[in-house]
């Protein structure tokens, strides 16, 4: 077991790096007032809702409520473990841990298995690409993939293997060297046999494509047919450790030139990726045969600014790519889309024209998301009949009409005016009739008029008295250590109404008897409960006044303490009731008078 990090090193990190800085590397931030705001990680979003404070060192994101310190951003963004995220940010501050530290080795079993496949799938990349590159067995299939166009630096760059063409070699190579078969079968590597229980290997005489994590981690394989055996890529099965909804094929080599470029190239397959990185589109990632979705955006949103959709030309590549836009388009992403000749894909493209030809006549040449909605929309139409060109202008026409700026409403319906001899002042008249309606539909929905938001703000959703009014109270004990006694005195050994409120205050007074200061990041650590942690943050977002006076306090406790005898007087209502209801007129007039006493309180 790994031994444990010390409290005193865990706030020498904490107090070493800048929280702003970290989630940097992840996210864009602009400064607006003291924080500094950007489009969330967590969720999909196209305004800016995610806060961080250089303060307090922590972060907020007021859509989607994600909430902590530098530690818990990287735990929820990686998927990583507390530990890893120590080990990680120390390496980055430069602090010796002073204790030898196995981020491999885990505390529960759960893990120990996670990292087992791990360590599988690390082995095989590693042995499948040896047989390739090294031995006659793997010589037909690396000829394979010179006629194919591959280069060794891409074969290397990439790790392609060569499995096999034998039944259970790898399932006997990983059961010697003491992985479970199990384990390997849940990892998608070997397939148990029904009628004896005996393990098969899952990828036999393939070229094998292995597939990395964000981390550069081996978590699942592609395998291609070398002959026209079906199907051509075999690929693993969705695992504990490979989920294709949440992977980019090539984001771990590509995300240093996206961060650098702020912008991506989507490709539709890994052996597009391939070619355009041997074209030298350093930045190019691929959909792992789905399409895109929201954890491929919070993954995009971490680097990039812009995208370019570079798919098949075919009718379901073109299908792919407006569906992938208009995703893209609601999370606030600039979109191009890179057009292949009728027919290519670009691995094809590549070989045929080079790849000077690719990087300048087809990326280059990119049009704008609205520049291939002309075209989307011009499909299956016969713009000769009357009636489909009709259709056509009023499909472009309400396009047109959503996008945010006038100047290029105006370039775009020129474009049309042009192209199809109309007249330039019907088509502005027809477009506003479009703009107009959608902003009356948008204000009928938000009850709010149209316009696009560009400074974050929490939502406002109206909270009851107390609930509100315990929130101040612990954002005050947060920035004053004092606070927090004063009000255990106030509320005279009453709690909070809301369990949570009072769980986070019972952590909150344990910590102050460890820390003598408030510390806003510390606090966060040292609460366990992630739902908790959230409200933390979002309490610490809250704007209070600097100096709390008495009878500011005096009126956030006369609220928690009212709601109390609220919840008293509406049970005292319904006692009322039944006493009338048995015609106990006594009884009834009894607790009259105590609603009456109770309300005079209030």
């Amino acid at each position: 077991m790994a031994e444990r990090i010390s409290e005193e090193k865990i706030t020498q990190i904490r107090q070493a790096v800048d929280i702003v800085e970290i989630i940097s590397d992840y996210v864009q931030l602009k400064k607006q007032g003291r924080n500094y705001f950007g489009l969330c990680p967590f969720h999909g979003e196209s305004t800016p809702s995610f806060s961080v404070s250089p303060d307090k060192q922590i972060f907020h994101c007021f859509g989607c409520g994600a909430g902590g310190n530098v530690f818990t951003f990287l735990m929820e963004l990686e998927g990583i473990s507390f530990q890893e995220s120590v080990i990680k940010l120390a390496s980055r501050a430069n602090i010796d841990l002073e204790i030898k530290l196995n981020i491999a080795q885990t505390e529960n079993k759960q893990s120990k298995e996670l990292q087992a496949m791990k360590d599988a799938h690390e082995l095989l990349r590693k042995f499948y690409h040896h047989l390739l590159v090294n031995t006659k067995e793997g010589q037909h299939a690396l000829e394979y993939l010179y006629q194919r166009g591959f280069s060794r630096e891409s074969i290397d760059q990439f790790q392609l293997g060569y499995s096999l063409n034998s039944w259970d070699f790898v399932a006997h190579f990983l059961l010697k060297r003491n992985f479970s078969a199990e384990l390997m079968e849940k990892a998608g590597l070997i397939i148990k046999r029904e009628r004896d229980g005996t393990f098969f290997d899952r990828f036999r005489d393939r070229i094998m494509f292995p597939i990395f994590d964000r981390n550069g981690n081996t978590i699942a394989f592609s395998g291609r047919s070398l002959g026209g055996e079906d199907p051509k890529y075999l690929n693993s099965p969705e695992t504990a450790i490979f989920n294709k909804s949440k992977i980019l094929y090539n984001y771990h080599q590509a995300k240093s030139s996206i961060k650098k470029l702020r912008h991506a190239v989507l490709f539709e397959g890994f052996a597009d990726c391939i070619a355009a990185s041997r074209a030298g589109v350093e930045n190019g990632i691929a959909t792992m045969g789905t399409s895109l979705t929201d954890e491929h955006i919070s993954l995009l949103r971490q680097g990039v600014q812009s995208v370019i959709i570079c798919y098949d030309s075919d009718n379901a590549g073109i299908e792919a790519a407006y569906r992938a836009g208009l995703h893209l388009q609601d999370a606030g992403f600039e979109i191009k889309v890179a057009l292949m000749p009728e027919g290519m894909d670009p691995d094809e493209y590549i070989k045929k024209n080079g790849p000077d030809k690719f990087r300048h006549e087809v990326i280059e040449a990119s049009l704008t998301w609205m520049g291939f909605k002309f075209l989307y929309f011009r499909r299956g139409k016969n713009l000769q009949n009357e009636g489909d060109r009709l259709n056509y202008i009023e499909e472009i026409i309400k396009e047109i009409s959503k996008l945010p700026m006038a100047v290029e409403r105006d370039h775009y319906l020129r474009q049309l005016a042009d192209e199809f001899s109309l007249s330039l002042d019907a088509l502005k008249q027809q477009q506003k009739q479009y703009y107009f309606a959608e902003k009356r539909k948008a204000k009928g929905k938000t009850g709010q008029p149209f316009k696009p938001a560009v400074i974050p703000r929490q939502a406002k959703e109206l909270k009851p008295a107390h609930y509100s009014a315990e929130q101040y109270i612990i954002a005050h004990m947060l920035k004053d250590r004092d606070m927090v006694y004063k009000v255990q005195d106030l509320l005279a050994g009453n709690t909070f109404n809301i369990d949570e409120h009072q769980a986070i205050v019972t952590y909150l007074l344990e910590f102050y008897e460890e820390h003598s200061q408030p510390d806003p990041a510390a606090f966060l650590t040292y609460i366990q409960d992630d739902n908790l942690r959230r409200m933390v943050a979002n309490i610490e977002m809250l704007s209070i006044n600097e100096e709390l006076t008495d009878q500011e306090l005096s009126d956030y406790i006369k609220q928690v303490l009212n709601y109390k005898k609220m919840l008293m007087i509406k049970e005292k209502e319904e006692k009322q009731k039944e006493a009338e209801r048995q015609k106990d007129y006594l009884k009834a007039a009894i607790i009259a008078n105590e609603i009456i006493q109770l309300r005079k309180s209030l």
